[in-house]
């Protein structure tokens, strides 16, 4: 089986990679193949990545069958024939983040990567490329799954359905990492068929509602104890009696949206935005990795100090070690595992809304639980709907998603200052039409994207 990985010469690659090699008895992944429009930076991953596979024991399965890995900059030689492909593809590099950030900053609002105008602009540049990788997987492998990384997850994978219907499906390590905290708190598998995860909303924009364990919902107890409920990183990072307030636990990016003041002086008064570290630390790797002798060792110390200061906008101190581990590799490989090899798991994913949440378009995509196996992916209806709070941010935020779609497609400016505009996180229409005009200005991906008045 052939599995493809776009943005190969992305930081996180190799964890996608190792999780691959770990899996190999589950999975019959026989190549491997890494593509990026960058070939400097892929030269590195594929370095960092048969490294690993020499590590393990040559690439070699006890039972047999090897993982071959190769890197291309040709994106229908990489797609052509493939059984699954990865997607995590990033349009403008970190150099396009801080732009995303600092436009937002200068006019008073949350620079950040997926929230906001921030993650409006960055689909915008993003969706083009999306929408021409989703039309030759169509083209060039249409039996194939393609699971979505690239971000935002939620309305790229939207865009990506027009091409690719239901064999394409997001995925996102935080709305699974809330559910296994909340599980290991309170002694349970929330993933055992016992369980029942009441968890309901978009990418980066959901609540777990409920946990009810042979019938019983444990998440009130949860809540009502100080104790337990301060283990849950996502209830420190909102306050926990913010969370008790709401009586539901929030994914982690809702600090942006219940805490917009704090969290954009945060990161207006720190040194540097989150793009600006990460631009320099991932030109020091690239240039340091390009020549070590083991680049392994070198993307290694890079990850630890990258995974220690995510979200620290949202934190006081450091993230803790449990917390900080990356997840998003693992839930790809047991979606692959079951689509691909009649595994049976349960998660939370990016699929089509179809009547879940009633006052969304049936084609508009959510994050839900579902069960996957060999059949396809089945979305779960959550047992408690969204309250009406709730549901007037998600409206408002899809109605952004999907408006970032429209001009896209079309080119249009004014239909792109409307979909700024009626973002929750964007307050002003006029300031909606200067987030338009600054970010033509900045992004010459952005101004060509949006050639129309």
């Amino acid at each position: 089986m052939k599995l493809v990985i776009l943005g190969g010469g992305g930081f996180r690659v190799p964890l996608v990679y190792s999780a691959v090699l770990a899996a190999r008895h589950r999975v019959p992944i026989t190549e491997v193949v890494l593509f990026d429009a960058d070939a400097s930076r892929l030269a590195v991953m594929h370095r960092v990545v048969t490294g690993q596979a020499e590590a393990a024991d040559g690439g070699a399965h006890p039972g047999g069958h090897t993982v071959r890995v190769r890197a291309t900059t040709d994106l229908d030689d990489a797609v052509a024939g493939a059984d699954v492909v990865f997607a995590a593809i990033r349009v403008g590099g970190t150099r396009g983040r801080i732009l995303d950030e600092r436009v937002a900053l200068e006019r008073g609002l949350l620079g950040q990567e997926t929230i906001g105008p921030g993650g409006l602009a960055y689909a915008l540049r993003t969706l083009p490329m999306m929408e021409h990788v989703a039309a030759r997987i169509a083209a060039l492998a249409p039996q194939a799954w393609t699971i979505n990384f690239t971000n935002p997850a939620g309305l790229i994978t939207e865009a990506m359905r027009t091409h690719l219907g239901d064999r394409v499906v997001g995925i996102c390590d935080t709305p699974i990492g809330l559910v296994r905290r909340v599980g290991r708190v309170l002694g349970v598998d929330p993933l055992a068929d016992s369980a029942q995860v009441d968890y309901l909303g978009l990418n980066h924009l959901g609540w777990l509602h409920g946990l009810h364990v042979d019938g019983v919902d444990r998440l009130p107890a949860l809540l009502a104890d100080d104790g337990l409920l301060g283990q849950i990183e996502e209830a420190r990072t909102l306050g926990l009696d913010w969370v008790r307030a709401r009586g539901a636990l929030p994914n982690e990016y809702l600090y942006y949206y219940d805490y917009p003041r704090e969290a954009t002086a945060r990161i207006a008064g720190a040194q540097h935005t989150r793009g600006e570290f990460l631009d320099d630390q991932q030109q020091r790797f690239y240039a340091e990795a390009a020549e070590a002798e083991d680049p392994r060792a070198v993307w290694s110390a890079t990850l630890a100090e990258r995974e220690a200061t995510y979200m620290a906008e949202a934190r006081e101190g450091e993230r803790e070690e449990d917390d900080a581990t990356g997840g998003y590799h693992e839930v790809a490989v047991d979606l692959m595992a079951a689509l691909l090899a009649g595994e049976r798991h349960r998660m939370i994913l990016d699929v089509a809304n179809a009547g879940i949440i009633p006052t969304l378009p049936d084609d508009a995509v959510i994050e839900v639980p579902c069960t996957v196996d060999g059949t396809g992916i089945h979305p779960e209806v959550p047992a408690t709907p969204l309250a009406l709070d709730e549901l007037a941010l998600v409206t408002a935020v899809k109605a952004a998603d999907r408006g970032i779609i429209a001009a896209a497609r079309s080119g249009s400016r004014q239909q792109a200052w409307r979909a700024f505009a009626v973002h929750p996180l964007v307050d002003s229409a006029a300031v909606a039409r200067d987030l338009v005009d600054a970010y033509i200005d900045a992004h010459p991906t952005i101004a060509a994207v949006l050639s129309e008045a």
